[in-house]
């Protein structure tokens, strides 16, 4: 990667974090249309439990991740919301970097190949067997 190239990628990575390590925090406390739509025909209380009614949500489960690190947008163990919220945009972020960035280093181009001996003989062979013009 030529030097030129480095300003705009820390650029582009300065402005995701700062998007996911405070900005995030100003999003929608409802951020899934799903979820809302799911809730349609159910009467709900403060706390987003169904309290009567009947609706999708009822018949909803758990995720088999629900109790990872990083689920429902915040990380286990910060009981401050901001922060919670903040830490897990940015290591989200950082992780999404990582590995588009190691999936681009194993892709990217590694040079002119170079030709075999056979390859370059018979190239050489054709060349001495076509008739020069004098012009190219």
């Amino acid at each position: 990667m030529s030097k030129r190239h480095w300003p705009f990628l820390l650029g582009g990575l300065l402005v995701a974090l700062l998007l996911a390590g405070v900005v995030s925090n100003y999003a929608s406390s409802h951020p899934d249309g799903l979820d809302s739509s799911l809730l349609k025909g159910c009467t709900v209380n403060a706390d987003d439990e169904i309290t009567g009614g009947s609706c999708p949500a009822q018949q909803a489960k758990d995720h088999e991740l629900a109790d990872s690190p990083l689920a429902d947008y915040g990380v286990r163990g910060i009981g401050n919301d901001f922060v919670s919220t903040g830490l897990s945009g940015v290591l989200g972020v950082l992780l999404t970097f990582a590995l588009g960035g190691g999936l681009f280093w194993l892709a990217r181009r590694r040079g002119p190949a170079t030709p075999t001996p056979n390859t370059a003989s018979a190239d050489s062979a054709d060349e001495a067997a076509t008739p020069s013009t004098g012009t190219r």
